[in-house]
C-alpha cells in the first residue's frame, strides 16, 4: 500500500513485532528502552510488512513492459536480449496482481499516470503482421490480461474513462472485435474469447459516461458489433454464451441510460425488435439469464423517459409494442408454465426472479398500450395480467 497514516496495513508490522516481544501479561509502562538491536529488527519488520502499491505498479509495468518486448522484438540485438524475459504464466500472474490493485479508484489513476493505459492498449491490439518481427506476436492470454485490467480500471472511474478516450481507444477495441469475428480481413479465427474481453473493457469504459456513450453510438461500426456480439447475423456462428450475456448488457445501458435519447432508441431500432422477437424466446436463445436480462430490459424500455421528448422519430415503446402480441404470447406461456412449477421446488424457487420480470414486462405492457392506443395501429386490445 501506499504510504500514509490511512493505509489498513501500516500498522501490520509493528503488530508482529508487539507479538514477538510481548504476551500482554505485562503492563505497557514496565517496558523497558529498546536497544540497537532491537530498533534495527523493528525497522526491518516493519518494512516486510508494508507493501508500497505505487511502487509495486511500477516495477509490474517494467517488468511486463520488458517481457513483451523480448516477446515481440526480432533478437537482433544482444542488448535487447539480455531483457528480463518471464514466461506466460509469470505476466498472467502479474497482470492479474495488477488488477487486483487497480480496483481501488486511486490506484487505478495512479496506474494511468504512469502511462498504464497506452501500455495495456497496445499489448491487447497489438498486430505481429504490422511490424517486420518475423511473425512474432503476443499471446491471446497476455492480450486478454490485458483487456481485463482495462475493465477493472475504467470501470464507474470518470478520470480514466476519459483519458481511454482521449487514446483513442474506442476504435481500437472495436476494431479488436472485428478481426476476431467471423468473415475478417485479417485470417484469424473466430475467437469468442477474445471478442470477450473487448466488449467488457468496452462497456467498462463507455457505461456512466455520457461523452463516450454518444461517441459510441456515433461510431459506425458499434452498431455492426453489438449486432455480431447478440448473434443477429444468421449466418454465422452463434457466438458464446458469455459474449451474448455481455453485448446484452451494453445495449442495455446505452439505451436505459439518462442521456439516452429519442434518437438513439430509433437508430436501434432493429436491434430492440430483434430482442422482442428472439431473446426472450426459449426456442431461440436458450439461455435463461440472457432470456430473464431481455425480459428486464424490454420493461424497463417502456418506462424510460428519453432525455429529449421532442422528436419526430418514432419513441421506443411503439417499437415494443409492433411486437405487443408475440411478446404477450410467449410471456402468458411463461407464466403459466412457471406457476405451475412445484410449490417449494427448487426449479420454482430458481424462476422466482423470471416470474417477477415476466409479470412486470405484461404490466408495462399494458400500461404503454394504454397510453398510446390513440396512436397505435394495432387494434388489439391492451394486454393485462390474469390469473391462470
Amino acid at each position: 500500500m501506499a504510504t500514509g497514516d490511512n493505509s489498513p496495513f501500516h500498522w501490520l508490522g509493528l503488530l508482529k513485532w508487539s507479538l514477538a516481544y510481548s504476551d500482554g501479561t505485562k503492563p505497557s509502562g514496565d517496558v523497558e528502552p529498546m536497544n540497537k538491536e532491537d530498533v534495527e529488527f523493528l525497522e526491518k519488520v516493519m518494512k516486510e510488512g508494508i507493501i508500497d502499491e505505487g511502487e509495486q505498479m511500477k516495477s509490474i509495468l517494467k517488468d511486463l513492459t520488458d517481457s513483451l518486448e523480448v516477446m515481440v522484438l526480432s533478437g537482433e540485438s544482444k542488448q535487447e536480449e539480455k531483457r528480463k524475459e518471464l514466461d506466460e504464466d509469470d505476466m498472467l500472474d502479474l497482470l492479474q496482481e495488477l488488477r487486483d490493485i487497480v480496483e481501488q479508484i486511486d490506484y487505478a489513476r495512479a496506474f494511468m499516470a504512469m502511462g498504464g493505459i497506452p501500455f495495456l492498449l497496445g499489448c491487447a491490439t497489438y498486430h505481429a503482421a504490422e511490424s517486420s518481427n518475423g511473425g512474432k506476436t503476443i499471446p491471446k492470454s497476455i492480450r486478454k490480461g490485458a483487456l481485463g485490467v482495462l475493465s477493472t480500471m475504467c470501470q464507474n472511474n470518470p478520470p480514466v474513462q476519459l483519458s481511454l478516450l482521449e487514446h483513442g481507444h474506442m476504435p481500437q477495441l472495436i476494431q479488436l472485435f472485428l478481426d476476431y469475428s467471423t468473415g475478417n480481413d485479417c485470417g484469424n479465427e473466430t475467437d469468442d474469447s477474445i471478442r470477450e474481453k473487448a466488449v467488457q473493457a468496452l462497456s467498462a469504459s463507455i457505461r456512466g459516461h455520457a461523452m463516450a456513450e454518444h461517441i459510441f453510438c456515433k461510431n459506425e461500426h458499434g452498431k455492426p458489433m453489438l449486432q455480431l456480439g447478440l448473434g443477429m447475423q444468421q449466418k454465422a456462428p452463434k457466438p458464446s454464451t458469455q459474449l451474448r450475456k455481455r453485448s446484452l448488457f451494453l445495449l442495455r445501458a446505452l439505451l436505459t441510460s439518462d442521456d439516452a435519447t429519442i434518437e438513439r432508441h430509433a437508430q436501434y431500432k432493429d436491434v430492440i425488435s430483434f430482442i422482442c422477437t428472439h431473446e426472450i424466446n426459449e426456442e431461440w436463445e436458450a439461455d435463461a439469464e440472457i432470456r430473464e436480462m431481455s425480459v428486464a430490459m424490454i420493461s424497463q424500455l417502456l418506462r424510460h423517459k428519453p432525455s429529449e421528448q421532442s422528436s419526430s422519430q418514432e419513441r421506443v415503446s411503439k417499437i415494443i409494442l409492433h411486437h405487443k402480441n408475440h411478446i404477450g404470447s410467449i410471456g402468458i406461456t411463461r407464466i403459466k408454465a412457471i406457476r405451475n412449477l412445484k410449490e417449494g421446488s427448487e426449479e420454482r424457487e430458481c424462476a422466482t426472479l423470471e416470474l417477477e420480470e415476466w409479470e412486470s414486462l405484461m404490466l408495462a405492457l399494458a400500461e404503454a398500450g394504454n397510453e398510446d392506443s390513440s396512436e397505435s395501429k394495432d387494434d388489439a386490445p391492451p394486454l393485462a395480467i390474469c390469473d391462470m
